[in-house]
């Protein structure tokens, strides 16, 4: 093979970014191929537009599996490279000035006549090349791995960032419903009212605090991270010998790095009693509100309410709407006029449902509520935390879920809901409806444990 053959050859293993033999070579769409943590770190850049470095066409796939043929290709060049390049790194042995090998024991590097020694002979050895391409690999494992931590954390900082706008846009709503609480209440209770505010806006500024801090850290650790993989991307491209040096500790601080992963805060309001509440309305308590017969079996949900229940990445393949498992009761009663006030109580269930609808239509299999004139309070358990929400609009309701009884106050005339602590005294939360028009009855249904 003559030399510009041979540099062709040699370019064509060549990623054309790193200018180095390719690392985990990946083949994107238009065909060109670079390495694996070159396309990662250069997309990362550019997350909503992947284009080729090289073409500048736009690629569809977010991933792409090893161009095995490639890497194996890149690989036998390095040992190339390694076997004709002469210098002082293949003078490894100061004693015998011979050719180097790898021993797996003691990480280090021997000649062929200290190998035989009695003090090695029983340990095993390998070419340097050999070596060096096998921890490549390895580092190249790790590499993933840190990569996939990256991208984790890239999740968790826009979730965590999402909470801030959530939450300031709650905090707002949260005041206003604050004011119109007090505005139920004698005139001396101006001075609590404004007490209570000031405290939610302290907390509440503390927990943006801790939100935005733990925001910033994950913005370092993923930068960290990044780091790492930089660094270990330049080791991978370093001189065999070079390569194996040091090792451990670097696998060691790799390690290290992917150990410290922020946790995730759940912001959540201390929701106040209010002076005399529960006095107030018990005034319009109504007694036995629930139907003394219930219905064991799947309650269907709306598109809004699945997506506040599951998340958007929950898909229903069956093409029809969403079931849960539930224990439902309604009402005995129906109001269409006048305030009323009842209580729930719901401590053994982690999932419930409960408020007023206006109608439900029941079948042998499921439980159909009309959402559309529904005002609902929901108790969902995901990943080990509780949340609270309110329907509708779906909203996540930024409070400490009750663990005893739940009153219901529905002012039908001023077309509100309000849910409250019954044993705090506390606001949970209220829904303010335009008005209402149809005649609507108390509802509860708790799902399975």
């Amino acid at each position: 093979m003559n030399s510009d053959t041979l540099k062709a050859f040699q370019k064509e293993l060549t990623c054309s970014m790193c200018m180095n033999y390719f690392l985990d070579p990946v083949t994107i769409e238009c065909g060109h191929s670079f390495c694996r943590p070159c396309l990662h770190l250069c997309w990362d850049e550019t997350p909503n537009l992947k284009c080729c470095p090289e073409c500048r066409g736009i690629s569809e796939k977010p991933d792409f599996k090893t161009n095995i043929t490639l890497k194996s290709l890149a690989s036998l060049a390095r040992q190339a490279r390694a076997y004709y390049v002469n210098g002082s790194e293949e003078q490894i042995c100061v004693s015998h000035k011979a050719q180097g090998i790898f021993s797996e024991i003691e990480k280090d590097l021997l000649c062929g006549l200290c190998s035989e020694s009695p003090e090695h002979v029983a340990h095993n050895h390998s070419p340097i090349q050999w070596a060096a391409e096998e921890y490549r690999d390895n580092l190249l494992k790790k590499m993933d791995s840190l990569w996939n931590m990256t991208q984790e954390i890239q999740n968790s900082l826009k979730q965590e960032t999402s909470k801030i706008q959530s939450l300031e846009d709650y905090v707002a709503l949260r005041k206003v419903m604050i004011k119109a609480e007090y505005q139920k209440m004698h005139l001396f209770l101006h001075e609590e009212e404004h007490l209570h505010v000031d405290a939610m806006e302290k907390e509440a500024k503390e927990i943006f605090r801790q939100l935005k801090e733990n925001e910033f850290r994950m913005t370092q650790q993923k930068e960290g991270l990044k780091q790492m993989y930089r660094e270990l991307t330049e080791i991978c491209h370093r001189a065999d010998v070079e390569l194996l040096q040091d090792l451990e500790n670097v696998l060691e601080r790799t390690e290290f790095v992917q150990m410290q992963k922020p946790q995730s805060v759940n912001p959540e309001l201390t929701s106040w009693c209010f002076t005399g509440i529960l006095d107030m309305l018990n005034n319009f308590r109504v007694h036995n509100v629930l139907n003394q017969e219930t219905i064991s079996n799947c309650i269907s949900l709306p598109e809004d309410v699945r997506k506040m229940i599951f998340g958007d990445d929950h898909h229903d393949t069956s093409g029809e709407p969403p079931r849960v498992q539930s224990f439902a009761a309604w009402g005995a009663q129906t109001f269409t006029s006048g305030r009323h006030y009842w209580e729930m109580d719901v401590p053994h269930s982690s999932n419930w449902i409960l408020g007023v609808c206006k109608d439900s239509l029941i079948s042998d299999t499921d439980i159909t509520i009309d959402f559309e004139e529904a005002l609902l309070l929901f108790s969902l358990k995901m990943n080990n935390h509780y949340f609270l929400s309110t329907n509708p609009p779906p909203l996540i309701q930024y409070v400490k879920r009750p663990l005893g009884k739940i009153g219901v106050f529905l002012d039908y005339d001023n077309g509100t809901v309000s849910f409250y602590d019954a044993d705090k005294g506390s606001l949970i939360s209220s829904i303010v409806s335009s008005s209402f028009h149809s005649p609507l009855k108390p509802f509860l249904c708790l799902g399975s444990p």
